[in-house]
C-alpha cells in the first residue's frame, strides 16, 4: 500500500459576500432626506416631539457629538436623531439635555428604534443621563445575515439603494449656536437611512445573490 508521507493539501475557504468600494459609492448620486426636519432647541418642544414619534411603529436613531482634535479632548452627545418617513426630528442634547419625554421613549421596549453602532451611541448617552436603551434594534447584526460585510451606515445604503449618503457635515461643530441646514439635512438623513435600511431588508426586498456587489472572496487559513 503506497502511503503519502509529502504535504498535504489544504484548500481556503470560498465565502460569498456583498460587499462595495468607495471608488463606486463616490460614483452616485447623492440621497436626499423627503421630509420635515424639526429642530428641537428647548425643553418645551420635546413632549409635542416625542408624541409624534410615537405614533409610528418604527423610527431611525442616530446621534452627533462634537469632533475632538486635541489630545484630552472629550464632548458629551450634542444632538440626538429620530426620524419617521416624514418627519426627522433633532434634539439637541447640549441644550436641552435628555428630558424625561425622550428618556421614557428611548427606553420603551415597544416603541421600535433602529440604529447603526448602537453600542457606541449608548456608552455615549450614558455620560448625559442614566439611561436604559430598550426596543433597539442593531443593523450591523442585521445586515450580516444577507451576506454584506461592510458596516458603515454609507456603504450599506449604497448596496441597497445605490445612492451616496455624504458624510461631509461628520466633523462640523455640533454644538453650535445654530445648525446649517446643511447640518440638519445630514443629521436628518443618518436617522431616516437607517429607519429605510431596516425596511428594506424587513420586507425582503434585498436577495444577496442577485446583487451586484455580491462576489467570492477567500478565507485566510
Amino acid at each position: 500500500m503506497h502511503v503519502n508521507r509529502g504535504k498535504s493539501t489544504t484548500f481556503a475557504p470560498i465565502m460569498h459576500v456583498v460587499s462595495i468600494d468607495k471608488q463606486v459609492v463616490n460614483q452616485m448620486p447623492p440621497v436626499n432626506f423627503p421630509g420635515r426636519i424639526h429642530v428641537i432647541n428647548a425643553i418645551s418642544q420635546v413632549k409635542s416631539a416625542v408624541t409624534a414619534l410615537e405614533k409610528s411603529p418604527i423610527v431611525g436613531f442616530d446621534t452627533e457629538t462634537k469632533p475632538c482634535f486635541r489630545r484630552g479632548e472629550r464632548h458629551n452627545v450634542a444632538l440626538l436623531q429620530l426620524s419617521t418617513h416624514t418627519d426627522a426630528f433633532l434634539f439637541r442634547l447640549n441644550k436641552t439635555g435628555i428630558p424625561l419625554p425622550l428618556k421614557h421613549f428611548l427606553e420603551d421596549t415597544h416603541s421600535i428604534k433602529v440604529g447603526l453602532s448602537t453600542t457606541d451611541d449608548f456608552h455615549q448617552l450614558a455620560r448625559v443621563s442614566d439611561l436604559h436603551p430598550g426596543g433597539f434594534i442593531e443593523l450591523q447584526q442585521m445586515v450580516k445575515q444577507y451576506s454584506i460585510t461592510d458596516m458603515s451606515l454609507q456603504k450599506i445604503f449604497a448596496i441597497l439603494f445605490h445612492q451616496k449618503i455624504s458624510k461631509g457635515q461628520q466633523l462640523s461643530n455640533w454644538e453650535a449656536p445654530q445648525l446649517s441646514e446643511a447640518q440638519q439635512r445630514y443629521a436628518a438623513i443618518d436617522a431616516w437611512a437607517c429607519l429605510c435600511i431596516y425596511e428594506h431588508l424587513h420586507a425582503g426586498d434585498f436577495v444577496p445573490e442577485s446583487s451586484p456587489y455580491y462576489h467570492e472572496i477567500t478565507e485566510a487559513i
